[in-house]
């Protein structure tokens, strides 16, 4: 079940600390927890490409970082892909590894 507090779902407490890790490794970062309704935390642009990243808390036992059901149901409807990550690192990872040239 998601937490909603006036109107925003709470974020995990890694939350803040990938935004600012991507940001310094020259990614631009678009919030998106305000869209709500299972829609991925975080748009990243690197090096001409995009991610859609949720955040879950690698420090949370793994069935509090399942994801919940609007977000199972919002990730049924895209056809792009998400990417679940769990920590700082994870995220660096995924979206330099995949952004790098072929």
């Amino acid at each position: 079940m998601s937490i909603w507090r006036h109107g925003r779902r709470k974020l995990d407490d890694n939350h803040r600390a990938v935004v600012e890790a991507l940001r310094k490794i020259g990614a631009s970062v678009q919030p998106l927890t305000s869209v709500g309704r299972g829609c991925p935390d975080l748009l990243v642009g690197i090096r001409g490409r995009n991610f859609l990243l949720e955040v879950k808390d690698g420090a949370k036992s793994p069935s509090r970082r399942k994801l919940e059901p609007a977000q199972e149901v919002w990730r049924a409807g895209w056809y792009g892909t998400v990417w679940t990550v769990n920590s700082v690192d994870q995220a660096v990872k995924t979206v330099l590894d995949r952004s790098a040239d072929p």
